[in-house]
């Protein structure tokens, strides 16, 4: 079942449903609450994917699993109740959006839904938007974590041995060209790479399921292929595992991705293209 919902479907779903919609708005320089501030859905209050979707950066990597008694406190204060349908939302392109999804049905939520397109598809539909903070009454949700697998490091090396990993971040970086952030340049050995940017078209929105079942199959993952997700932080990651998702292949993420990966100089690191099936 996809886990995408439309603007015009949430339109009118929240016409007659009572729906809990959550804004997850996010950049790397912190921005998300100002944006949020700019414009956000009529009644959805604004979740901080740094300080509730994730734990503090350090050992665990720049977006650690998230302390579940932090996160429910945070659901809870967004109005999050017990069996409630709950969509998230972003800019455009579904990053944070994902990452907010993957992390509930984490904590063993079972109905969440990602708004495709996020706000930027919801202003193009013609949809109200609002600037006033929203203050919902609390919820009473129960987090129960550990309900999705996730990986650790040699998870993840055992993943690239004998399945697929895929490394969402883009090529330059998987190929140790250049790295911003982490202080080491490459990727997991014999992991794959299909970067975000490939999944997603020029307005943010997840390409068709026949696209993405293309790209994927491309780096060798098909139905019936155990895969593994990683990034830099575990965000993007998140992103890959929802596209997958979206044609049928559930994904192990690990979270501490490449941040968490360069944390032990003994770990192994290639540098170079993929060797997948197909380039």
């Amino acid at each position: 079942m996809s886990a995408l919902i439309t603007p015009t479907e949430l339109h009118e779903r929240r016409r007659r449903e009572d729906l809990t919609v959550l804004d997850v708005q996010f950049t790397l320089d912190g921005r998300g609450p100002a944006l949020y501030a700019d414009g956000h859905l009529a009644s959805a209050p604004f979740v901080d994917l740094d300080a509730v979707l994730a734990g503090p950066a350090g050992a665990g990597g720049r977006h650690p699993l998230p302390d579940p008694d932090v996160l429910q406190a945070g659901l809870r204060a967004a109005g999050v109740a017990d069996g409630a349908t709950v969509v998230v939302y972003d800019q455009a392109t579904s990053l944070s959006a994902a990452r907010a999804w993957w992390v509930l049905r984490w904590a063993g939520l079972t109905d969440v839904l990602v708004l495709d397109g996020g706000l930027q598809a919801w202003r193009a539909a013609g949809f109200e938007v609002v600037t006033d903070p929203v203050q919902p009454r609390p919820g009473d949700v129960t987090v129960r974590p550990a309900s999705l697998p996730v990986l650790d490091a040699d998870a993840a090396a055992g993943m690239a041995a004998r399945g697929r990993l895929v490394d969402a971040r883009a090529a330059e970086r998987f190929r140790g060209e250049t790295e911003p952030i982490d202080p080491v340049a490459g990727h997991v050995p014999g992991a794959v790479n299909v970067p975000m940017s490939d999944l997603t078209s020029d307005e943010g929105s997840l390409r068709p399921p026949e696209e993405l079942r293309a790209r994927f199959a491309e780096a060798g993952v098909t139905p019936g292929t155990e895969v593994g997700a990683y990034c830099g932080s575990g965000v993007t990651a998140a992103h890959s595992a929802l596209a997958l998702h979206e044609i049928g292949i559930e994904a192990a993420v690990y979270v501490g991705s490449w941040s968490h990966w360069v944390t032990d100089p003994a770990r192994p690191v290639a540098t170079g293209p993929d060797v997948s099936p197909g380039w």
